[in-house]
């Protein structure tokens, strides 16, 4: 399991917040393909739609990985709502966040195969944004934040 880990996330100031979205996942595998749709939408509302395919890649990597390996074994897959992403843009930067209710962190898998199907996630999410992270929720949320940040270079 990976410590959390929250340098390379910049200080959340909300002045300079210049947009934020989220949506609500079911726990349902179908929600990744509403992730992606969910990012595209808002990605091109900012005027962001040039990031779209390294963002969804990311975003997709995140949401799998929160169906997958956060949720308890028991959760109904008609639950509504116990996976939330989030986007926010500010200044020259976008992180994506997905909340889930699971306090483990995050594993990255040690593995040389890569032409395995599954076990990439990670190494995926770590090679397309510039940095990425995870940190328990705190107060009345229970579970953990795992997000992505990338730098937008002169896109605005």
């Amino acid at each position: 399991m990976l410590v959390p880990l929250r340098q390379g996330l910049p200080p959340i100031d909300p002045a300079s917040v210049s947009s934020s979205a989220s949506c609500a996942l079911p726990a349902r595998f179908e929600a990744v393909g509403g992730a992606r749709k969910f990012t595209r939408a808002t990605l091109c509302q900012w005027d962001l739609e040039s990031r779209f395919d390294d963002v969804a890649l990311v975003v997709s990597e995140l949401v799998t990985n929160a169906l997958r390996h956060a949720l308890p074994a028991d959760t109904p897959r008609e639950s509504d709502v116990p996976v939330r992403l989030h986007l926010t843009h500010w200044n020259a930067r976008l992180v994506c966040a997905v909340r889930d209710p699971s306090h483990d962190g995050p594993s990255a898998r040690d593995s040389d195969d890569f032409s395995a199907e599954s076990g990439r996630g990670l190494f995926l999410v770590d090679s397309f944004s510039d940095s990425w992270g995870w940190h328990p929720l705190d107060g009345t949320l229970h579970g953990k934040v795992v997000w992505a940040l990338f730098r937008l270079r002169n896109e605005q």
